[in-house]
């Protein structure tokens, strides 16, 4: 098996192993977004409740209620909290994933690189073994006929 060959197996695995750096990028890059859209459903669902409770508060403050509302606005301003938390640590993620993938990316490039190196100067080897064959063919050929070797 020739160098390039050997290389290319090499090439193979290597890209394999950036498509999928590629792939957990990705995932984690779509798991975000869909925390952001949680977040921001969590914003407007409490906007919304506290535009429904002003636009329903009677004149006359009931305490039970005053207490429930801000229990409430404050479960939800804690689990907002928690989403922001937890769309920081998966832009973190995404930091590692993407270096991964560049390291991965990086290596496959340069072993390309290798490889077309190695299949360039096999290339230059045959073409140079096919000139020496056509030289010794012509050469034959040329001392069977008498040619090669007349005097002037």
């Amino acid at each position: 098996m020739k160098k390039s060959q050997r290389l290319k197996v090499i090439v193979n695995l290597y890209a394999e192993n950036e498509k999928k750096a590629l792939e957990a990028l990705g995932q984690v890059q779509k798991e975000k977004q869909n925390a952001l859209t949680q977040l921001e459903n969590l914003l407007q669902y409490q906007q919304e409740y506290i535009n429904n409770h002003n636009k329903n508060s009677e004149k006359r403050i009931n305490i039970q209620k005053l207490i429930e509302f801000r229990a409430f606005i404050s479960k939800l301003d804690k689990a907002i909290d928690e989403q922001k938390s937890e769309i920081s640590q998966m832009e973190k993620k995404i930091l590692l994933a993407r270096k991964n993938w560049e390291m991965h990316h990086h290596k496959t490039n340069g072993i390309e690189k290798v490889c077309d190196g190695a299949a360039k100067e096999e290339m230059k080897i045959e073409e140079k073994r096919e000139q020496n064959e056509q030289d010794d063919r012509a050469t034959r050929l040329g001392g069977k006929n008498g040619t090669g070797n007349a005097l002037i």
